[in-house]
């Protein structure tokens, strides 16, 4: 299934679509600020599996993050934070950054890499933030790659999903992605330390 959702203005009737594919366990590509996203709701341990599948890993080995409303609802799923790293936050999100938290028991297993860590995202993108915060889950995010190494990152939504058509239950179409990743911000450690300069500036 293919549907267009307005950026600026989402039309409730296709979020409803796009958030029944959700509650049922389905496997949807997504717009967010940076480049275009595979995801599922966190809580559907299949729908994680297939993600895990389409990208060619195993679950349990991969590195996905995910998508959160806003700081109240991150906090549910990290360890406290410093004051450091929340006013950092704050400055920077909703954004193009990606950080990288102490997971707590709330985040599934699988999602945990071996150091309990989680990668955490609160995109400027309207789409994607309103429909976690009416799923009320945050949703799993893992980039859109293009197989052609010099172009990387697809970003026509309708090539995409030419594409993924076959893997996927829900391709949401918010207009033109980007091509560079998020900035990645480990906050694990004393220092935090970007691991991967992407579209977000840190000053």
């Amino acid at each position: 299934m293919y549907i267009s959702i307005h950026p600026d203005a989402p039309q409730q009737r296709n979020m409803d679509q796009a958030l029944a594919v959700l509650e049922t366990g389905g496997v949807i590509i997504y717009p967010t600020d940076t480049i275009y996203g595979i995801g599922c709701n966190i809580n559907e341990q299949k729908a994680i599996d297939r993600v895990a599948k389409i990208k060619g890993i195993k679950a349990e080995k991969a590195s996905f993050s995910f998508i959160c409303h806003d700081f109240t609802q991150l906090s549910q799923y990290c360890k406290p934070i410093s004051n450091d790293v929340f006013k950092l936050m704050k400055r920077l999100l909703p954004g193009p950054y990606t950080f990288i938290l102490e997971a707590n028991n709330k985040v599934p297993k699988m999602l945990k890499n071996k150091k309990k860590t989680i990668g955490i995202r609160i995109p400027d993108n309207n789409i994607v933030r309103e429909l976690v915060r009416q799923l009320d889950a945050p949703i799993l995010s893992t980039s859109v790659y293009d197989e052609d190494k010099v172009i990387e990152y697809t970003t026509d939504p309708e090539l995409i999903y030419e594409r993924y058509e076959n893997h996927i239950d829900l391709m949401v179409d918010g207009g033109t992605g980007g091509n560079i990743p998020s900035t990645v911000i480990d906050c694990t450690k004393d220092e935090i330390k970007i691991i991967r300069q992407g579209l977000g500036k840190v000053d």
